[in-house]
Parts: structure tokens; sequence; C-alpha cells
């Protein structure tokens, strides 16, 4: 039997959403942090790796939705905290828009068939 059974597979660009989303509930966090918080809401069904979650964070701030400053963590450990910007602000905004309007739509039909 897969250890995948019970875990979330994430949609493209969902992902994004819900860093962004972190982010603007929490405050500026590091990956670690991160992924943590988004095991704990997801009552660990959804398990981010560093392949995963890296290259998102790299994407979203290269396109100027996050920004990345080095600090130190709880543990004294230097780490890149990652906060969102205005834009990612904006972005987040529409993309909720976006997910929850197709989220309906999937939900409607599922309820009432295609």
């Amino acid at each position: 039997m897969s250890s995948e059974i019970g875990k979330i597979a994430l949609l493209q660009g969902t992902l994004d959403l819900i860093v962004l989303r972190t982010l603007q509930s929490l405050g500026p966090q590091h990956a670690y942090a991160i992924a943590t918080r988004l095991e704990q809401v997801s009552n660990d069904s959804l398990r981010l790796n560093q392949g995963t979650l890296y290259p998102a964070l790299v994407r979203l701030e290269q396109q100027g939705r996050i920004k990345g400053t080095w600090g130190r963590t709880e543990s004294s450990r230097e780490a890149k905290f990652y906060a969102i910007t205005n834009a990612g602000e904006r972005a987040l905004a529409e993309e909720t828009r976006r997910w929850r309007r197709m989220s309906g739509l999937v939900e409607k039909l599922l309820t009432e068939g295609a």
C-alpha cells in the first residue's frame, strides 16, 4: 500500500495560494515554519518536502509576491524569512476569488452531474 494514501495532492498553482495566505496570516516565516504550519492546519494531510516548497518560494519571490530576508530562527539558525508584499496581497485576493469560483463550479458539477 502506498504511503501517499490519505495525503492530498496539490493542484498546480494551489501551493502559491496557500503559501501567500499563510504569510498573510502569520507574518514573516522561514520555509520550515511554513511547511510545519501547513501540515498542522491540514492535520498532517499535506506534507511539503524541500523539492516542493523551495521552488514555490523562489517563484513567488521572483514574481515580487514575497520578499525574503535573512535572519535567525528561534533556535539561532540562519534562515531566510519570507513576507508577503503588496503585490502578493493583490495576487492572493485575486487567486482566492478565482479558487472560490472554480471550487463552487466543481462542487456544482459533482452534485448535479455534468
